[in-house]
């Protein structure tokens, strides 16, 4: 187990239909668990520029994801269970593989779009699952069929 000494499970927090899953199964998990659960949303600097070179409103990124967490937080208060959150800058996947050196699980969405887009290389979910120290659960779309 993690170092706390209870079972940890970190969530990947993006506002996606996914991620809501992978929170709801996390808060649900850590109460049978007596665990706890990380809600983590991190943002980044877009790589990206104009040719007018006009100066970019960085702090709305923080922003956002700071939004995007406070309203998953909100909206998961009354499931119970002990429920933190945190935002990083930096890369999603990378701030993910960090968290579960010190976690038992990790949780995350997936917004595959299943065929070859799906498979394509750099997805957080993907990275996750090779780089994370701990297992990886990783919630898909449902099918349409």
């Amino acid at each position: 187990m993690a170092g706390s000494g209870r079972f940890r499970i970190v969530v990947g927090v993006d506002g996606s239909d996914q991620s809501r899953a992978a929170m709801d199964w996390a808060i649900a998990e850590s109460r049978l668990r007596g665990g706890e659960v990380l809600a983590l949303t991190a943002w980044s600097f877009p790589y990206i520029s104009d040719a007018l070179g006009t100066a970019w409103d960085y702090e709305i990124f923080e922003k956002d994801a700071q939004a995007i967490l406070e309203t998953e937080l909100a909206r998961v208060k009354d499931q119970g269970g002990n429920v933190t959150g945190r935002v990083v800058e930096g890369n999603p996947a990378a701030a993910l593989v960090d968290a579960s050196k010190d976690a038992d699980l990790v949780a995350v969405g997936s917004r595959g779009h299943g065929g070859f887009t799906g498979m394509l290389l750099g997805s957080v979910s993907h990275q996750t699952i090779h780089l994370a120290h701990c297992p990886v659960l990783v919630f898909r779309e449902p099918r349409a069929d």
